[in-house]
């Protein structure tokens, strides 16, 4: 499994495009074209990129938890399946292009940091990420109350 690791920051070009970081693409190798999955994330503004086949993992965890026989499954299954997006680097620089609706529902203008998170990257607009920061005392804090 690759585990992503940094931040890397990136703008948007006219066409809303953007380039993605090559200490990320190194990662994933060179076999064949990479494909990745994009969806907004459940708690935080900000959107999850995952390698094609880290999505399929996930996916299939999620799944084999569910009770297609029962209305909540169902409609969480659909939920958890619906607004994502299949996005694969052009060739020449690694440009991507997210569809523009998920861009703005996490308030992207121009500016983004790509920030890895171990099995999946996030993307978040660069004044959200900045905001969103813990400080080194919250950290700490929520360090000892969950391992502590």
């Amino acid at each position: 499994m690759i585990k992503f690791v940094g931040e890397y920051r990136a703008k948007t070009d006219d066409k809303g495009r953007l380039v993605f970081p090559s200490a990320f693409k190194a990662l994933m190798g060179s076999e064949g074209p990479m494909r990745l999955v994009v969806k907004k994330d459940l708690f935080a503004p900000c959107l999850n990129i995952y390698t094609y086949e880290e999505w399929e993992r996930e996916s299939e965890e999620i799944k084999s938890r569910l009770n297609f026989f029962n209305r909540d499954h169902a409609a969480l299954w659909r939920g958890y399946m619906s607004g994502r997006a299949i996005v694969e680097p052009d060739g020449k620089i690694g440009r991507i292009s997210i569809p523009r609706q998920m861009l703005d529902s996490i308030g992207v203008d121009r500016e983004v940091v790509f920030a890895g998170n171990d099995h999946k990257i996030e993307l978040w607009a660069r004044g959200t990420f900045e905001e969103s920061r813990l400080s080194e005392e919250e950290f700490t804090a929520l360090a000892e109350k969950i391992l502590g």
